[in-house]
């Protein structure tokens, strides 16, 4: 079997049909790859429509689990999986038809441990057919490690931007962390790490499904609050990758530059959150004393080419001084409460 495609589902009864079926029409047989459909116990007809498929089409699974957060979700799709190759979907977006088997194709031919690829942003008006399609048999593709491939691009944070090769993703022991949020952003970096042979193919495959119901827009006090702590999170785990780094690579200096650009984002973001929040601003002191520990703060390395403009540089300003962060966040929550 050529791929495993996993989708961790938690009420997604409306948009899961459009994406299984966007699997569907791929131009591959059904013995080629799985769709392994993992229900986090939703309470809509999720299952109800997961089963459905599971019944019609021999080559899509579903796992019905109790609820444990989507990394838990993803991990026990990628348990089950048997394909050659790796991708995880999440419900509400879908792909472009005849995609897939472009990406199998280039990651055959050039036998890569991970392949990146575009995407597109939608909102009501549907994009089934890739704008910009393939001469496979003549594209250029520049295979390098992953150290390189940091260095050179601003990589994206989310898993479903990358093929992956399950024999790779396996022999690195990394797995989805559990239980908290920023699981893409540790998981990615990790892998890429890792990785010996990858690639990028200027393929738009994947559409994002624009949600204001989606878990990085939830507005829920204790969603929100936990989002900031997991931040807090990734922050210090990116510290322990970066220690991991080999200092002789060529382009080790380069990957560092990123992944610490990476890594005082999350403090960056965390901090912007924080203005909206209800946690104590006594609290800040204590979390930036942290970030000093593993040079996440001050924001140094935050500004350049990833992250630049008027509103950053300005927070940054703020956020780089430690007596202006507490009175500014107050004076930001008072006129923020004032509008609701």
């Amino acid at each position: 079997m050529k791929l495993s495609i996993i989708i961790p589902c938690y009420n997604m009864e409306l948009y899961l049909p459009e994406c299984v079926d966007s699997l569907l029409a791929q131009n591959l047989d059904s013995s080629q790859y799985e769709v392994i459909i993992v229900n986090d116990e939703s309470k809509d007809r999720t299952l109800e429509i997961a089963r459905k498929y599971e019944s019609n089409y021999s080559n899509v699974k579903v796992i019905d689990k109790k609820n444990a957060g989507v990394g838990a979700a993803r991990n026990s799709g990628y348990d089950l999986a048997q394909g050659e190759y790796i991708y995880f979907l999440d419900p509400d977006d879908y792909l472009a038809q005849d995609t897939l088997p472009v990406l199998l194709s280039k990651m055959d031919q050039l036998q890569l441990d991970i392949l990146s690829f575009r995407t597109k942003s939608v909102y009501e008006k549907k994009y089934p057919v890739s704008e910009n399609p393939i001469d496979n048999n003549h594209v250029q593709i520049k295979v390098t490690d992953g150290i390189t491939y940091i260095a050179n691009k601003k990589y994206q944070n989310e898993i479903w931007w990358y093929l992956i090769r399950r024999d790779f993703i396996k022999s690195t022991g990394i797995r989805f962390i559990e239980g908290k949020w920023m699981e893409d952003a540790i998981l990615t970096a990790e892998l890429f790490c890792e990785a010996k042979r990858m690639a990028h193919i200027d393929l738009d495959v994947h559409r994002y499904r624009i949600l204001p119901t989606s878990a990085m827009r939830n507005k829920s006090r204790e969603h929100y609050n936990k989002v900031i702590y997991d931040n807090a999170n990734a922050a210090h785990v990116y510290h322990s990758l970066m220690e991991r780094l080999p200092k002789d690579h060529e382009y080790a200096d380069l990957c560092l530059k990123r992944l610490k650009t990476r890594q005082q984002s999350f403090v960056f973001f965390l901090l912007v959150r924080l203005m909206k929040s209800d946690i104590s601003v006594a609290e800040i002191p204590k979390m930036l004393d942290g970030f000093e520990k593993i040079d996440a703060y001050p924001l140094k390395r935050f500004l350049g080419e990833d992250y630049h403009g008027f509103s950053y540089s300005f927070l940054v300003f703020i956020f780089n001084r430690k007596a202006l962060i507490n009175p500014f966040i107050k004076i930001f929550r008072s006129l923020y409460n004032l509008k609701k």
